[in-house]
């Protein structure tokens, strides 16, 4: 046996159906595709969401909530994690090239610094926004919160 004489298994597979080639193949006429309405005609194509004329669920179903296009969304990082960082890393000032380094952020992200967790130094952090909470525990162990 060699790649000259190999063949599929018999009954594997079949010829294609040859439509609309006259009534002598079996599938002239209306060519398979039934008698009249838009899909017998050529250039026929279903719209997305299109039910038959049953009304479509996405005119069904009534609007729902509201997208603010002024939204501002920040990345939330928690002192904890600062406090963590600084004393794997061995710094004192954290900023977001900072926090992008060590993998906490996207590229394009906005860091908001939550007050969750206790700070165990000094540390300046630079970020777009802080907690009240967050700022008054920077500011207590003698500390800069700076808003970009």
């Amino acid at each position: 046996m060699n790649l000259s004489n190999m063949k599929p298994v018999k009954g594997s597979t079949h010829s294609t159906k040859r439509i609309g080639r006259g009534e002598g193949s079996g599938h002239g006429g209306t060519a398979t595709r039934g008698t009249k309405g838009a899909q017998s005609r050529a250039g026929y194509s279903r719209k997305v969401g299109f039910e038959g004329g049953q009304m479509p669920i996405q005119r069904r179903l009534p609007k729902f909530g509201f997208n603010n296009p002024t939204r501002i969304e920040y990345k939330p990082i928690n002192l904890s994690t600062i406090d963590a960082l600084c004393t794997k890393s061995n710094i004192d000032k954290v900023d977001i090239e900072t926090l992008r380094d060590a993998g906490l952020l996207a590229k394009s992200d906005l860091v908001k610094i939550l007050g969750n967790g206790e700070l165990t130094r000094k540390i300046d952090v630079t970020a777009n926004a802080f907690s009240k909470t967050a700022i008054a525990k920077i500011e207590a162990k003698d500390g800069k919160a700076t808003i970009i």
